[in-house]
């Protein structure tokens, strides 16, 4: 991550402790979060940079970007990070999957160039996601209470932690040209942000769309802790959003949801930044 991205998400952070916002009438408290104020005031500050600069970005590269094309980004941009999931599989003692991932790695670097495809999926190896937020729950340390990250949005202070870790073990942290620093990351949140287009309407109809965010991303979260999921987070966390989404429509019906969310048994990107 830059470092001017850094030095302005602690200057935002350290401005938001001092904020408040007032929480929707009749609405409960949530022990998992108890930082609530605080995180809708994030929340609001997150949903504005995405409403005015994110999403129309999105929208215009999803229009202008063949899907060919966009496949081919996203495979280098996984490619890239996929030393996180390697490493993860070590922590976690995933060593079949260590070398299912190495071997994946090595695959898509060479004959898929650099990862604009993915031969390692032809050839039967698996695609894993693990990180280091999910390795330090499975090594038993508390979760904390939900956060909302300015500009990265739903979290718990161990993914908070875990998102840093991830960053280090990243070979895009050790790129040292501004210029293609700058423009992956740029490319990358674009790209995950134009993936989640499609659940625009449904986080739209929920009846609180923090409550909704919230509860999908820790249910989320628990799951691939306690569930043991290592499939792509994206497929796992649209699954967990049109669920809950559904028990949400109920509730603010007032009918009760025919069943409760259940986590899915495999795994877009995370929710819109909110």
């Amino acid at each position: 991550m830059p470092k001017t991205i850094r030095v302005s998400l602690l200057s935002l952070c350290l401005l938001l402790t001092c904020a408040c916002a007032t929480l929707p009438p009749g609405s409960k408290r949530d022990p998992r979060d108890p930082w609530e104020r605080m995180n809708r005031t994030t929340y609001r500050f997150n949903d504005a940079l995405d409403k005015a600069v994110l999403r129309p970005a999105a929208r215009g590269y999803q229009k202008v970007t063949p899907r060919l094309v966009r496949t081919g980004i996203r495979n280098v941009l996984d490619n890239l990070n996929y030393t996180v999931t390697i490493l993860n599989d070590l922590l976690q003692g995933q060593f079949k999957a260590f070398v299912n991932d190495s071997y994946r790695l090595v695959l898509n670097s060479t004959i898929g160039i650099g990862g604009l495809w993915d031969p390692a999926t032809r050839a039967g190896l698996d695609k894993n996601d693990r990180e280091l937020g999910q390795t330090l729950g499975k090594w038993g340390v508390p979760k904390g209470p939900y956060l909302v990250l300015p500009f990265f949005g739903a979290s718990d202070v161990r993914d908070a932690f875990g998102k840093l870790g991830n960053d280090f073990s990243s070979p895009r942290q050790y790129i040292r040209n501004d210029w293609w620093n700058y423009g992956l990351f740029i490319v990358d949140e674009v790209d995950l942000r134009s993936r989640l287009l499609s659940l625009d309407p449904l986080l739209a109809s929920a009846y609180d769309p923090y409550a909704f965010l919230r509860n999908a991303y820790l249910q989320n979260r628990d799951f691939k802790v306690n569930g043991g999921a290592s499939h792509s987070e994206e497929d796992q966390e649209e699954q967990m959003l049109e669920q809950q989404g559904d028990a949400d429509e109920a509730e603010s019906s007032g009918k009760p949801p025919a069943t409760a969310p259940q986590p899915p048994s495999s795994a877009p990107a995370n929710p819109p930044p909110h």
